[in-house]
């Protein structure tokens, strides 16, 4: 028998492991070359892993629930006997070797900042900053700046990664042995000092009361992940919200004359996202210092604009895929990515990598009718667009004999900013900014 053992592939800077969500074939059944064999969950998506290779699945090695590393065996294939029959009966089998893995590249800190999964410190004391010395995927590094972990304690910790890394596991097993040794400490110094004892203690929470009928619903990993992010960009970020309406009558009516055209030519379809991208381009390349991320008492200034596309599930979770280089897209270069990011994301087709790299991020609260939000920062970027409904309404309109009253297209938008690095002049330029290209848009525009 040939052997082949299916590994799991690089998916992505700053992604070391992922968890089996479910296997689609067993033991003993057959596969094609290109099939989807596995489905996968890191901490930004769900994915599936094709096989390179045509085979017989001989042993599962990673099963539902367990957390495999990249590069590391989930299964062994028996490739001997190609499917199609063509070889003949006792020729040999080929060798077939498996596919080295290029291996993720360890970055400096400030790199590592611009990684999607990156969580800063949540707590009031000052964030550990790690050197080269100490390779730490996104992940582990929140978790040991929110436990306060020092980086002469990381180097006492064991990986059990590749090379040597430390993994998720690794980190919490550290944590909780370092609980438990300081909860020990504690009752020792009690038992000898009960008098030192502190009168102001933290009131324990109280477990939430349940009523006869009602529905107690576990969260998802999705909704978990969603809800940990939520909470660290609220006591990271200062957050501050400004406003503005904006009439958008021209970019109605533009769109109105090119959709059929578009759609007959590209055979996409032409919302409106791809205008309001462009007009946020054109926004951050007049104030780039909104297009930042923060690194200690360090601002990083992105090269890259990157424009995160926050998308609602059918299941009612949201992800955030993201258009990379979105200031080198033409308006039908937005259109057919963010038609093609929107659609795999709702049918769980995103890779890892599309929903890595955000450095600004936009929310279509008017989807759903709303006329605006104050939307949560996605860390580590430093603010966030709002864009609510479109709404017939009278307004005052200016013209060269004067003031009138007309029915136009006005719509609000908020933008929700990170104190720390971002004034209210800048937050509030920047958005003016999107609301002059918006309100002045050319119908003239090719697309």
């Amino acid at each position: 028998m040939a052997e082949y053992k299916l590994i799991l592939p690089s998916m992505g800077e700053g992604v070391m492991e992922a968890t089996i969500i479910s296997w689609l074939y067993n033991e003993g059944d057959t596969v094609n070359e290109d099939d989807s064999v596995v489905e996968i969950a890191t901490d930004k998506v769900d994915s599936d892993v094709p096989t390179p290779v045509s085979g017989k699945i001989v042993k599962i090695l990673k099963h539902k629930d367990e957390v495999a590393k990249i590069g590391e065996a989930i299964a062994i294939l028996d490739i001997s006997t190609p499917l199609n029959g063509t070889a003949g009966e006792g020729e040999a089998a080929p060798v077939v070797e498996t596919p080295k893995i290029e291996e993720p590249k360890t970055e400096a800190p400030a790199a590592e900042v611009v990684k999607e999964l990156e969580k800063p410190l949540a707590t009031t004391s000052t964030p550990q900053e790690f050197s080269g010395d100490v390779y730490l995927s996104p992940l582990v590094k929140s978790i040991a700046q929110e436990e306060n972990i020092s980086e002469a304690e990381l180097k006492t910790i064991k990986g059990s990664g590749l090379e040597g890394r430390i993994t998720k596991e690794d980190i919490l097993a550290f944590v909780k042995n370092r609980s438990d040794e300081k909860v020990e400490a504690k009752v020792k110094v009690e038992e000898i000092s009960p008098s030192l004892q502190l009168s102001n203690s933290p009131t324990p929470t109280l477990p939430l009361s349940t009523n006869e009928g009602d529905e107690i619903i576990p969260m998802d990993r999705v909704r978990k992940i969603i809800a940990d992010a939520m909470v660290n960009s609220k006591r990271t970020s200062p957050h501050v919200t400004s406003f503005i309406e904006s009439d958008v009558t021209n970019v109605v009516k533009w769109r109105a004359k090119h959709k059929d055209i578009f759609e007959k030519r590209e055979g996409e379809k032409l919302t409106f996202m791809p205008i309001f991208v462009k007009a946020v381009v054109k926004a951050i390349q007049d104030f780039p210092m909104i297009n930042v991320s923060v690194d200690g008492d360090k601002i990083i200034k992105k090269k890259n604009i990157n424009i995160g596309m926050a998308t609602a599930l059918p299941d009612g979770n949201l992800i955030v895929p993201v258009i990379k280089n979105a200031d080198q897209l033409s308006l039908s270069g937005l259109a057919k990515a963010i038609n093609d990011l929107a659609y795999r994301a709702r049918n769980k087709k995103l890779r890892p990598e599309d929903t890595q790299g955000a450095t600004y991020t936009i929310s279509n609260v008017g989807t759903f009718g709303n006329l605006m939000g104050t939307p949560i920062i996605p860390q580590p970027q430093v603010a966030i667009l709002a864009i609510g409904a479109i709404v017939k309404k009278p307004a005052v309109i200016e013209t060269k004999d004067g003031d009138m009253i007309g029915i136009r297209q006005m719509m609000f938008m908020s933008h929700s900013y990170d104190h720390r690095v971002v004034d209210g002049s800048l937050g509030g330029m920047f958005l003016k900014h999107v609301h002059d290209y918006l309100q002045n848009w050319d119908m003239n525009t090719e697309i």
